[in-house]
């Protein structure tokens, strides 16, 4: 018996078939949630969410700001980006129904009331960026089961009452941002169990207390390279083992209710860069050391008590640092 070779007429037939079999479908728990969040986010987002896949259908593409990724048989959805595009109300419950989201971006809108506790049901996320909203209340201590994130982005909302403990159950947190809020209490030093922590921003909130006791934890915050405080009502002076953090780049303590004298051992922390002290009670001199420091381009010492013959290091500036520099 003699095979035959297909023919290019029965090919174009079977062709069908096969972009079927290729085709994954997404999974209709994924399905059902993008369909209540786009229920919930009005017409300035879903004007470009059409079709029934947000993860497209092969003849159109998938939702605008949605990624999607093969998982077995089906299709998940693994990133969700909706932001500036001024998106009023509450925070959208049916988020936490995606349950394989390694990244949910809602920056830069006008979402109210609180995060929901349901947060926490999200555990593959990396990056979580809600700043710039309208969000309220406190932060629900079920974020802490976010185990895998690395990206925490809270700042310029409402929220209120204390920065949690749980923050300190993030084993892959880098990157915290918390600043412009109304937050009240102490920092927790917890947080410098954090091993891998880089980038600490509480500034522009209520906080009270003192460095000494953030840093009262040994070996605390062994990856820390920026520490911003500022414009709060934190008091006391600067320990001397502020100094043991040695891979810190920027200091940043205006603003605040702080005195006492500059321990010298700031000065020989190697890659310090920017160091902020100005407007709180500062007193006495600063050593020589910080004027010949090889990578020290800030110190800005105005609004304090020092002696005479004190100078600033370089020109004040507030620092902008972009997105980009801290998502990749």
């Amino acid at each position: 018996m003699v095979n035959r070779l297909p023919t290019a007429s029965s090919l174009i037939l079977f062709l069908p078939f096969l972009l079927n079999a290729v085709h994954c479908k997404t999974l209709k728990r994924d399905v059902k949630a993008l369909n209540e969040i786009k229920a919930s986010l009005g017409w300035r987002v879903v004007y470009s969410w059409v079709g029934d896949d947000p993860c497209g259908d092969g003849d159109l593409p998938p939702w605008s700001g949605v990624t999607c990724s093969t998982l077995g048989d089906y299709r998940v959805v693994t990133e969700l980006e909706v932001y500036a595009v001024s998106i009023v109300g509450p925070f959208p419950v049916a988020v936490t129904n995606l349950l394989d989201l390694s990244r949910l971006d809602l920056h830069n809108n006008k979402l109210t009331g609180p995060i929901p506790p349901q947060i926490g049901r999200l555990r593959r996320l990396k990056v979580l960026n809600l700043r710039w909203n309208k969000l309220q209340d406190v932060i629900p201590p079920e974020i802490g089961e976010l185990k895998s994130l690395t990206h925490l982005y809270l700042s310029f909302n409402n929220f209120k009452g204390e920065i949690p403990k749980d923050l300190a159950n993030l084993p892959e947190l880098r990157y915290l941002y918390l600043h412009e809020n109304r937050f009240i209490g102490r920092i927790p030093p917890e947080l410098g169990t954090l091993q891998h922590l880089r980038h600490l921003d509480v500034g522009n909130n209520h906080l009270v207390g003192t460095i000494r006791e953030l840093i009262r934890i040994e070996g605390c915050f062994p990856s820390l390279r920026n520490l911003y405080l500022n414009n709060n009502y934190l008091t006391g002076g600067i320990p001397a083992q502020l100094a043991n953090l040695t891979n810190l780049e920027i200091l940043h303590f205006s603003y605040n209710k702080m005195s006492g004298i500059i321990p010298y051992g700031l000065a020989y922390i190697p890659r310090l860069t920017y160091l902020y002290l100005d407007h709180n009670q500062f007193t006495g001199r600063i050593s020589d050391a910080f004027y010949k420091h090889p990578f020290l381009k800030e110190m800005y010492i105005e609004g304090n008590a020092f002696r005479p013959g004190v100078n600033p290091i370089g020109i004040h500036n507030v620092l902008e640092v972009s997105d980009t520099e801290f998502l990749f």
